[in-house]
């Protein structure tokens, strides 16, 4: 081990081991492809980066030599295509290995990466190829984002060249009725393309595409570090709001080197460990758990290509690969609660995190009695790394989010811009004068939103919380989540957690509904758990819960039943499909 991560940064402990200040001292030249992935590769070139698999049987072991190599090759492959500084490349590639082959690349060529989800239509991906002006587009074969870009590209001049990854499997593949897969002999998918000489191996025809996988295997291994600068853009990311269309958030270099309070403070990622972040690579928390970090910590990452989310398959990845550290969000942990914990061998994992959403105390209490471990809680934005946290050698206080990270100054303001009591809610804002390591450099061509976001030195975040008297910050929500009624400001997370410590509620999504007397009233939407029903008795059951658990103006006035909640592909609940749900409705 190389020690790399004391290289970009200063730090200081107390006596407690807890950490006190943390600064990017990266220099101007850093770039994450040549100063971390290549400097490995170069001096320790065995280490092992991830351990990658698909539910087909697919499974292969990179190196950091490995990486090297892969990403040379795809920088040349990119580069004869006319690929280079400057240039917006968009990513669609799942979990797919090649991914990493790509970022790395890109990072090599000073391009900017452009991460999206395979989950796009027509109209989504058009706005966000013609707002980025993107140069390329990298993207999977497995699935129909394939023919979304062929009907999209034609309305995107920008657009210079298609690449398309052959990615047989990727947990599209359906299998026998014992659940078990079977191929024919010879065929390229599963088993059979497992270890070194399957990797990009199977090609791919498609009229108007470049075949990935034929031409990084044919470009050369050989290449030559170019001048790149920290302070570059270097990634960007689509983050979308409640309304208009999704922000393009722009990031530089200083973003990988401040995961470092991610990796090694928040998911105690060890160099001798192997972490797994479950997100999928178009959404941000992928480079937060399974890239930058993990990477400048000199640790392997897991990565499990699949479609569908199934509990029983995390949880057995776990023990099969000796996974150490985990982080997803507390749905994902919510569906393993269901899952028969008990039954998987979890005896490799040693710390655990989560993101992305509150944590009900239920789901902290539950995991620490049953598997002996704390989830620590994180939270951050597409707009920033790690930003508050209960870090390595903290104390958590379940359903808190932690302390603001020593990297940044961290308050909780209100509309004036002045500070808030202890108790009191107000919106979470980031001191941004001077403009600190990770913080988004800006919206990409919308200096509007830039100015709404970044003003009077501090950096908006959108987010509510208050501040208890020692300093642990509690979510409430984002500002347009928080439900205004009767003169009350109410969070959804509070009624969600009394709710779900209901044995009648699986889950529960609040939101505020138009009421003419209250302004809004605060609704519940409610998937049941196994054996009820639902009836006239049941609401009034659950409105008793929780006015007797919380202030009783809190209570939930509307209770609606369904089947599933609308969630994110990363399971994030999306609270405004329910409030445009209801609009429709009563308009």
């Amino acid at each position: 081990m190389r020690n790399i991560n004391l290289r970009f940064v200063e730090e200081a402990y107390n006596d407690k081991g807890l950490l006190t200040d943390f600064r990017v001292v990266a220099p101007e030249t850093f770039n994450f492809g040549y100063d971390v992935v290549d400097d490995i590769a170069v001096n320790d070139p065995d280490r092992m980066a991830m351990v990658w698999c698909n539910p087909e049987g697919e499974e292969h072991r990179f190196t950091f030599a490995d990486m090297k190599k892969w990403s040379d090759k795809t920088a040349n492959f990119l580069s004869a295509q006319g690929i280079g500084k400057g240039d917006y490349v968009m990513v669609i590639l799942r979990r797919h290995y090649q991914f990493w082959f790509v970022a790395t690349a890109l990072a090599k060529l000073g391009a900017v990466m452009v991460p999206a989800t395979f989950m796009l239509k027509e109209h989504d991906l058009e706005y966000r190829l013609n707002g980025a002006s993107i140069k390329s587009v990298i993207c999977t074969s497995a699935g129909d984002i394939a023919d979304v870009v062929d009907k999209t590209v034609a309305h995107c001049p920008s657009v210079e060249s298609l690449i398309l990854v052959n990615s047989p499997g990727a947990g599209l593949t359906q299998p026998d009725e014992d659940g078990s897969y079977r191929f024919e002999d010879g065929q390229l998918i599963g088993p059979a393309l497992s270890g070194e000489a399957g990797i990009c191996l199977p090609t791919i025809e498609r009229e108007g595409w470049l075949d990935f996988n034929a031409c990084v295997r044919e470009a050369s291994e050989q290449f030559e570090r170019r001048e790149t600068n920290i302070a570059d853009p270097m990634l960007m990311y689509f983050s979308s709001g409640t309304s208009g269309n999704p922000k393009m958030v722009l990031h530089d270099s200083r973003y990988a080197v401040a995961h470092l309070m991610t990796a090694k403070h928040w998911h105690n990622v060890l160099p001798d460990g192997i972490h797994f972040t479950i997100a999928d690579t178009g959404w941000g928390k992928a480079v937060w758990g399974k890239y930058y970090g993990q990477w400048l910590m000199e640790a392997c990452v897991f990565t499990y290509d699949f479609d569908r989310y199934q509990p029983t398959e995390i949880l057995s990845m776990i023990g099969k690969y000796g996974i150490t550290t985990l982080c997803c969000p507390p749905t994902m942990y919510r569906l393993m609660m269901q899952a028969d914990v008990d039954s998987f061998d979890l005896s490799s994992l040693v710390y655990c995190t989560t993101a992305g959403e509150a944590l009900n105390p239920d789901l902290f209490d539950f995991w620490k009695e049953h598997t002996g471990l704390t989830i620590f809680e994180g939270f951050g934005q597409t707009e920033t790394p790690l930003t508050i946290a209960n870090l390595t050698n903290s104390t958590p206080r379940p359903g808190s989010m932690g302390k603001p990270v020593p990297m940044y100054d961290v308050q909780v303001l209100r509309e004036d811009g002045t500070r808030c009591n202890t108790g009191e809610t107000g919106e979470i804002c980031i001191a941004c004068d001077p403009h600190p390591a990770g913080i988004m450099m800006e919206y990409f061509r919308n200096p509007e939103k830039t100015q709404e976001a970044m003003h009077d030195g501090w950096y908006h975040t959108g987010d509510t919380a208050w501040r208890d008297e020692d300093g642990y910050l509690w979510y409430v929500g984002r500002n347009d989540d928080v439900i205004k009624s009767s003169g009350y400001r109410i969070g959804p997370f509070e009624i969600e957690s009394v709710m779900l410590e209901h044995d009648a509620v699986r889950e529960v999504a609040v939101t505020g509904v138009p009421d003419p007397v209250r302004g809004k009233a605060v609704k519940a939407t409610v998937v049941l758990a196994d054996g009820f029903k639902p009836s006239e008795e049941l609401t009034r059951e659950l409105q008793r819960w929780v006015k007797n658990q919380t202030a009783p103006y809190k209570y939930p006035r509307v209770v609606e039943y369904v089947d599933a909640l609308p969630r994110t592909v990363n399971g994030k609940i999306r609270r405004v499909a329910i409030r445009q749900a209801d609009e429709a409705a009563n308009a």
